[in-house]
């Protein structure tokens, strides 16, 4: 509709949470855009639920990191996933999930738990925030074992450290790696 609009000579906005580039619309409204070749198209870059909630937990994604969100289908449950978190994990890379619960995927979040626990031990620190900048923001620090019986939504974004990572008081942190040389 936005671009059926703009098409008529209007100015129009398609308005996502976070960053439109980034799991949001911008991907969708470019691809759709080639039907209405006199519409401007112009991706304005929001903030991340990958960054904000990363500022929430103090300093997870520091180093190298992956970012995975689950498609709606629970067919992504199948080799997809497991590949991606497998090839994540065994990198030792930290992992930042969207949305990792819903209705349809109520054991999405403990199967992907299981999966990087091939690769990382179950003290791996991680931890978990709720509601990133809204009202009712709630977050949690904790192991990867208790992170597999975490109750979460799909408005929660997870982060899995990597082996290096560590909890002081109330951060979770992912060092650089400039202390090793």
């Amino acid at each position: 509709m936005a671009l059926e609009k703009a098409q008529q000579g209007q100015t129009t906005a398609m308005i996502c949470s976070g960053d439109a580039g980034i799991y949001g619309m911008a991907g969708l409204i470019l691809a759709m855009k080639e039907e209405y070749s006199d519409v401007q198209v112009e991706v304005v870059p929001g903030v991340t639920a990958a960054s904000s909630g990363a500022a929430v937990l103090g300093a997870p994604l520091i180093h190298d990191f992956g970012c995975h969100k689950p498609k709606r289908s629970s067919h992504t449950v199948g080799k997809g996933l497991k590949k991606r978190l497998r090839s994540a994990a065994e990198a030792d890379f930290a992992i930042c999930i969207y949305n990792p619960s819903s209705r349809k995927r109520k054991d999405y979040l403990k199967r992907a738990c299981r999966i990087i626990g091939e690769y990382q031990s179950p003290d791996t620190v991680c931890g978990y925030v709720s509601n990133i900048g809204r009202e009712g923001e709630a977050y949690r620090i904790c192991t990867l074992a208790q992170l597999m019986e975490a109750q979460t939504d799909m408005f929660t974004t997870v982060f899995i450290g990597n082996s290096q990572t560590i909890r002081k008081k109330e951060a979770m942190i992912t060092p650089r790696g400039y202390e090793n040389g």
